[in-house]
C-alpha cells in the first residue's frame, strides 16, 4: 500500500458563494490509525448541501471547517487496517473520512456495509444520511395521511425523491418541484410524482403559487422543506389549517452565511411567514438527522427491502476523480446535479 494519500482542505472562507480558489489539493502521508482506529481506502465520497455551512465561521449546530482544515463529509471504503475486532481488512465500510483518498476514524463511528446486499455507494444516499432524512422528516414530523396533499423541491434528489416516494406509497398527492423540464420528468416517470414544477419557468414566487394553486387543487397539508427561498414564499400561503413542514434544510440561503438573517426580510420568509403559521396553526419542525441515529436501523429495516427489489428507485450523480470534488459542490449548490452527488475515488 501506497503511504502517500490526497486529501481537500479549506483553502479560505466563502463570501458568498463557494468558488474553486476555496479550495486546496493537498499531498500527505496516508495517516496511521490509533487504537481502536480503522483506516480506510476511500471508493466514494458524497458531496452535501450541508457542507456549505461548515465553510463559515458562524455559530450553528457543528462546529465550522478551520481554514486548511479537512473538508467534511461521509465515504465509503475498504478497510486496509484495523485496530478494532469489529472490523478487519476487506470489510467495505461508511465514516467520517472527508474529502480525501484515505482516512483513519474511531470504529464507533464506523458501519459495516455489505456489498452484496446493494452497490457500496448506496450507503450514501437512498440507504444513506439522505435518504435517512427523508424517511425521517415525513414520518416523524410530516405525518402523512391518506388522500391528502404533499409538497416537496428538489424533487429529484436524495431526500426529495425518497419523501415523494414514501408519500405517494402512504396514498397522498405528490407534487414535487424541480430545476428544469428533465428532471420534473424524472420525478414523475421514474420515481411516481403525480406533478412537477419547473421552477426555473417561474421566476417569482406568485408565478409559482399560481401553478401550485393549480397542481394541488385541495391545498397543501405537508410541505418538506429543504430548499427556503421563493419555494418557501410560494407554497406558504396555500398550506392547510393544521399543515405540517418539516425542515431540514434551506438551500436557498446557504451562501449569505451564518442563519440566513439577511433574508429574513424577504416577502413572506418574515412576519407574514409567523402570522400564517399562526393563522393555519401550522406543525413546523426543524431537525437535524444526526440527533435521531438511534432509528436508522428501523429506516434500513424498512427501506433496504424496496430499494433492493426495486420498488423504491434511486439516481446518482457521479463525479470521477477526488480533484473534482470542489466543481462538483459547486454545481450541487446551483443545482447543476440530477440525483445523489457522489464522487468516486481512484
Amino acid at each position: 500500500m501506497t503511504d502517500t494519500m490526497q486529501r481537500i482542505v479549506l483553502a479560505s472562507r466563502p463570501d458568498g458563494a463557494p468558488t474553486l480558489d476555496n479550495f486546496r489539493l493537498e499531498d500527505t502521508k496516508v495517516p496511521t490509525p490509533g487504537d481502536g482506529d480503522v483506516l480506510v481506502r476511500v471508493h466514494y465520497m458524497s458531496i452535501d448541501p450541508y457542507m456549505r455551512g461548515r465553510m463559515d465561521d458562524a455559530k450553528s449546530y457543528a462546529a465550522p471547517i478551520p481554514v486548511d482544515g479537512l473538508m467534511e463529509g461521509g465515504s465509503v471504503g475498504e478497510v486496509t487496517t484495523s485496530n478494532d475486532p469489529k472490523f478487519k481488512p476487506g470489510d467495505f465500510v461508511m465514516g467520517p473520512f472527508g474529502w480525501a483518498t484515505h482516512g483513519v476514524a474511531p470504529a464507533a463511528q464506523v458501519m459495516k456495509i455489505d456489498p452484496n446486499v446493494a452497490p457500496i455507494q448506496t450507503a450514501l444516499g437512498v440507504l444513506g444520511m439522505p435518504g435517512f432524512t427523508g424517511w425521517l422528516g415525513l414520518t416523524k414530523y410530516g405525518r402523512p395521511v391518506e388522500g391528502e396533499t404533499l409538497v416537496v423541491a428538489a424533487a429529484t434528489g436524495p431526500v426529495g425523491s425518497m419523501v415523494g416516494q414514501i408519500a405517494k406509497a402512504k396514498g397522498l398527492r405528490v407534487v414535487g418541484i424541480a430545476g428544469g423540464p428533465e428532471k420534473c420528468a424524472l420525478a414523475v416517470d421514474k420515481f411516481g410524482f403525480d406533478a412537477c414544477l419547473d421552477h426555473r419557468a417561474h421566476k417569482t414566487a406568485s408565478e409559482l403559487r399560481a401553478a401550485l394553486k393549480d397542481a394541488c387543487p385541495n391545498g397543501i397539508d405537508v410541505y418538506f422543506e429543504n430548499v427556503g427561498g421563493k419555494v418557501l414564499e410560494a407554497v406558504t400561503p396555500l398550506m392547510n389549517l393544521h399543515g405540517r413542514i418539516p425542515i431540514c434544510g434551506m438551500i436557498a440561503w446557504y451562501n449569505e452565511g451564518g442563519l440566513g438573517e439577511t433574508a429574513s426580510d424577504a416577502g413572506l420568509t418574515g412576519p407574514k411567514l409567523w402570522r400564517t403559521i399562526l393563522v393555519k396553526s401550522l406543525s413546523v419542525n426543524g431537525f437535524i438527522i444526526s440527533n435521531h441515529w438511534s432509528e436508522l436501523p428501523k429506516f434500513l429495516g424498512e427501506v433496504a427491502p424496496k430499494v433492493v427489489g426495486g420498488t423504491l428507485a434511486y439516481e446518482e450523480d457521479i463525479t470521477e476523480g477526488l480533484e473534482n470534488a470542489p466543481q462538483a459542490f459547486i454545481d450541487l449548490l446551483t443545482g447543476g446535479n440530477t440525483g445523489k452527488a457522489l464522487v468516486k475515488i481512484g
